[in-house]
C-alpha cells in the first residue's frame, strides 16, 4: 500500500533563492517569489506545512508596471475610524517606496488568513537596490526571465 507523503518541519531543507526584478512586471515577479515561498516548485510540498525557501529580491526600484497601473492602480486601507480611508497609488509607491509594492503584491499571493501565509511571508527579504546583507546565506541565483 502506497502512502501520501507529508513533510515533516524537521525534514524540511530551506535554501537561499536570490531573484532580481530589474525590468520585471510586478505580477509576473510577485507570482513566481510567492510560488517559492510556498515551496509549490518542490517535490516535498506539503499544503499545511511551510515547506519554501527564503526568497531576497533586489532592484525593487527598476521593476516595471505594464499598462495604465501606475497611474489606475491604487491600493487601500482603513484605519478603522471615521474617514479614516486611506489610499496609495502604484506609480508613486514604486518612486516612495517599492519594496513596500513588491510586499504588497506577493502577501496577497499567500494564504491570507492564517498564521502558515504570515510564516512563509517572513521569508521574504525585498530591497530597492543592489546591495543585500545575506551573502553569509550563500543564496542561489535563480534567472526567473526562463520561467515566465
Amino acid at each position: 500500500m502506497r502512502t501520501t507523503f507529508m513533510a515533516k518541519p524537521d525534514e524540511i531543507e530551506r535554501k537561499w533563492v536570490l531573484i532580481d526584478a530589474t525590468d520585471i512586471s510586478l505580477g509576473r515577479l510577485a507570482s513566481v517569489v510567492a510560488t517559492v515561498l510556498r515551496g509549490k516548485n518542490k517535490p516535498t510540498y506539503t499544503p499545511h506545512t511551510d515547506v519554501g525557501d527564503n526568497v531576497i529580491v533586489i532592484n525593487a526600484g527598476k521593476l516595471k508596471l505594464t499598462g495604465r497601473k501606475a497611474t489606475d492602480k491604487i491600493y487601500y486601507h482603513h484605519s478603522q475610524h471615521p474617514g479614516g480611508l486611506k489610499h496609495e497609488v502604484a506609480g508613486d509607491l514604486l518612486k516612495d517606496n517599492p519594496t513596500r509594492l513588491v510586499e504588497y503584491a506577493v502577501k496577497k499571493m499567500l494564504p491570507t488568513k492564517n498564521t502558515l501565509g504570515h510564516q512563509q511571508f517572513l521569508k521574504l527579504h525585498v530591497y530597492a537596490g543592489e546591495e543585500h546583507p545575506h551573502t553569509a546565506q550563500k543564496p542561489e541565483v535563480l534567472d526567473i526571465t526562463n520561467l515566465i
